[in-house]
């Protein structure tokens, strides 16, 4: 058995580091990234028994990303190491206040090759819950791969959990990213959203408002608009609110949102209860967890190593009381 199984992306995040003796000049630091495979590997720091289906490189990149894999104790059954196309490369750029952009370099990458034929039924079928994003869904053959993945994942009544994670510069047509991205909401039970992107996908900015229409036009238990260092504001079909963040000094945002995915639904299969019995106190400490990790992992750089456990989530929410 398997709790989480993710399909998307795996790549390597190029890191800023400032040369000390270069005044001016700029190292780059490689890290393993990709918001699904980050994704789990907080939930395996939780754990918890994870599987990755993707596509990377076979050379070298490739062969490092299969590796970090295995060392933290993720499955690969699912991941395919592809002749057709490198390994996809991020380099990340940081602001005065460690938020993040990305410049990518996949004209095409290892990423979008996954195919229909890679997807495993059998793997899909076995776990708790399947998540999914978008970048997996903005070229071929891995869109359909992707669509297949879910697919599977709807057969066998798995919850879908989805985070979005829009990379507008990996579109050659916004509208066209919106479409997918509605039409994966759609087929979600659990979302997790930015602020960026709730106003990119309801044109508003109301939060409130915005995420009351979304649990009217689809069949979602729950979504999620994180908030930044403001937290996170939630909503069911019957409770919806605002939980407080935490305060810290970031060097790098790199993977947050995934820090909090993956640690809310750690919290989900602790609960061992369906999202829409979860009491609203409980739900809330729910947040809050997922809060922590997301700010904790703020304070490092790059995004799996990065990821903390759950005893240094545990004690940083202690520290912060």
């Amino acid at each position: 058995m398997v709790d989480v199984v993710a399909c998307g992306e795996l790549l390597i995040d190029f890191t800023p580091v400032q040369e000390k003796e270069k005044p001016g000049s700029v190292a780059f630091e490689q890290n393993p990234g990709g918001a699904p495979a980050n994704v789990l590997v907080a939930l395996s720091r939780f754990g918890k028994r994870t599987s990755f289906i993707g596509a990377v490189g076979n050379d070298v990149f490739g062969r490092f990303l299969q590796q970090t894999l295995i060392r933290q104790n993720i499955g690969t059954d699912g991941l395919v190491l592809t002749e057709e196309a490198p390994t996809t490369l991020a380099f990340v750029h940081l602001d005065e206040t460690g938020d993040r952009s990305f410049h990518f370099y996949r004209n095409p990458g290892a990423d979008m090759m996954l195919r229909e034929e890679d997807v495993n039924e059998a793997l899909i079928a076995q776990a708790a819950i399947f998540h999914f994003g978008t970048l997996s869904l903005t070229h071929e053959p891995a869109r359909s791969a992707t669509w297949k993945a879910v697919a599977y994942a709807k057969k066998h009544q798995r919850l879908l959990s989805f985070d979005p994670n829009i990379r507008a510069s990996l579109w050659a047509d916004l509208e066209e990213a919106k479409v997918m991205t509605l039409k994966g909401m759609a087929q979600a039970d659990i979302v997790k959203l930015s602020e960026e992107e709730l106003a990119f996908l309801k044109g508003s900015e109301d939060v409130v408002e915005a995420t009351k229409s979304m649990l009217a036009q689809y069949d979602l238990q729950a979504v999620f608009v994180t908030l930044g260092e403001k937290g996170c504001f939630y909503r069911t079909r019957n409770q919806f609110g605002t939980v407080g963040g935490f305060p810290v000094t970031a060097v790098d945002t790199t993977g947050a949102g995934d820090a909090f995915v993956g640690a809310l639904l750690n919290q989900l299969l602790e609960a061992r209860e369906r999202m829409l019995d979860i009491p609203q106190v409980k739900l809330e400490d729910m947040v809050r967890f997922a809060n922590a990790a997301g700010a904790l992992t703020t304070t490092k750089t790059g995004a799996i190593p990065a990821m903390p456990t759950q005893d240094e989530v545990k004690s940083f929410m202690e520290a912060a009381r």
